[in-house]
C-alpha cells in the first residue's frame, strides 16, 4: 500500500517492480547485481484515480505512458537497489500529486479601446515614416 495523499492510496497490485542491471557507477559489481529498478504503475486500471486526474497524469507522464495505460519509471541513480526503489516510488508519487492539481481556468480578456487606438496610431505613424523613404522626384 502506497500513500499519495490523505485521500489516495495505491494498492500493491497496481505497482510492479522489476530489477535490472544498471549502467554507471559500481565497478565490476554493476555486471553482477541488478540494482536498477523499473517501476510499472497500472494507471488506467487504477480505482484510486478519477478520470480527469488520469487524463492529466497521461499528459504529464509523456513518453513514460505505455499503450496499455501504464506508467513506467526507471531509476539507476545509486548503487543501492533499495535506494533506487525509494527514488522511483517518490517520482511516481510526485507525478500523481502534480496530476491532482486542477489547472486554473483561463479567462479570455479583450484589449481596451484606448490601447487598440494607440496601437493603430503608432502603426500609421510608422507607415508614414516608411512611405517617405521612397525615391525623390527631380521636380
Amino acid at each position: 500500500m502506497m500513500r499519495i495523499t490523505d485521500d489516495i492510496e495505491i494498492a500493491d497490485w497496481e505497482i510492479t517492480e522489476q530489477f535490472v542491471r544498471a549502467s554507471g557507477p559500481g565497478g565490476q559489481n554493476v555486471n553482477k547485481v541488478a540494482t536498477a529498478v523499473e517501476l510499472r504503475f497500472e494507471a488506467e486500471r487504477s480505482p484510486a484515480l478519477q478520470g480527469p486526474v488520469k487524463a492529466r497524469l497521461k499528459r504529464l507522464a509523456g513518453r513514460r505512458w505505455t499503450k496499455d495505460g501504464a506508467i513506467v519509471i526507471q531509476c539507476d541513480e545509486t548503487r543501492s537497489q533499495a535506494r533506487n526503489r525509494e527514488i522511483a516510488r517518490a517520482r511516481l508519487a510526485e507525478l500523481i500529486r502534480q496530476a491532482l492539481v486542477r489547472p486554473k481556468r483561463r479567462i479570455p480578456t479583450k484589449p481596451t479601446k484606448g490601447s487598440v487606438r494607440r496601437r493603430i496610431e503608432s502603426k500609421k505613424a510608422r507607415g508614414e515614416v516608411k512611405s517617405l523613404r521612397g525615391k525623390v522626384d527631380g521636380e
